[in-house]
């Protein structure tokens, strides 16, 4: 696996997908059931502060939360916040010690390598999500999607996938490198709104 990743064409895609929701699209449908739109944008905010502080080794109560822990609610300033939190994330792991020795993230230990991973994938797949939720267009970076494929294609197993991923999708044949991350991650690369 990749050891270090710029995460930043992939924080300001993220920024992007999000700075063009409209308010009226916030109560709307994800591909991820329990989530709507707005409660999406919570997640990506509550993931993008929980591992902007595992890559600083910065421990506590937002890299000790369960993921499941409730619905999020991205607050009201989300507009504002939001890019400058991903902003953010995208500098602490530019530092090559983010990658490295042992860190936390949604109360799981884990070395600093796999934490960025799954902080790639994350917002690899959550981008996909908003983006087919609000109509959008999406083609994550290219190494990003690269990097979060080989995450997915490494947790396969459904020990790996327990409170994570749902099962594997089989994706239609000839699907491109976003729709096969997409099914890896337990997503249907079909779902529409």
């Amino acid at each position: 696996m990749q050891a270090v990743l710029d995460l930043g064409p992939l924080t300001r895609q993220t920024a992007g997908l999000a700075a063009a929701v409209r308010d009226e699209q916030l109560g709307g449908p994800t591909p991820c059931p329990d989530y709507d739109v707005r409660a999406l944008l919570g997640h990506i905010r509550g993931l993008t502060t929980a591992f902007a502080d595992a890559g600083r080794k910065r421990l506590g109560p937002t890299t000790d939360t369960s993921p499941q822990a409730e619905l999020p609610d991205p607050g009201t300033d989300w507009r504002e916040r939001l890019p400058a939190e991903l902003a953010e994330l995208a500098e602490v792991w530019r530092d090559p010690e983010a990658w490295t020795g042992m860190t936390r993230a949604g109360g799981v230990d884990l070395p600093g390598e796999v934490a960025g991973l799954v902080a790639v994938d994350e917002l690899v797949i959550h981008g996909w999500d908003l983006a087919v939720a609000t109509g959008q267009a999406y083609a994550p970076d290219p190494a990003a999607l690269a990097t979060a494929m080989e995450f997915l294609q490494q947790s396969t197993k459904p020990e790996d996938r327990e409170g994570i991923f749902g099962p594997v999708v089989e994706p239609s044949p000839g699907a491109d490198a976003l729709d096969r991350a997409v099914a890896l991650s337990g997503r249907d690369p079909g779902w529409r709104p």
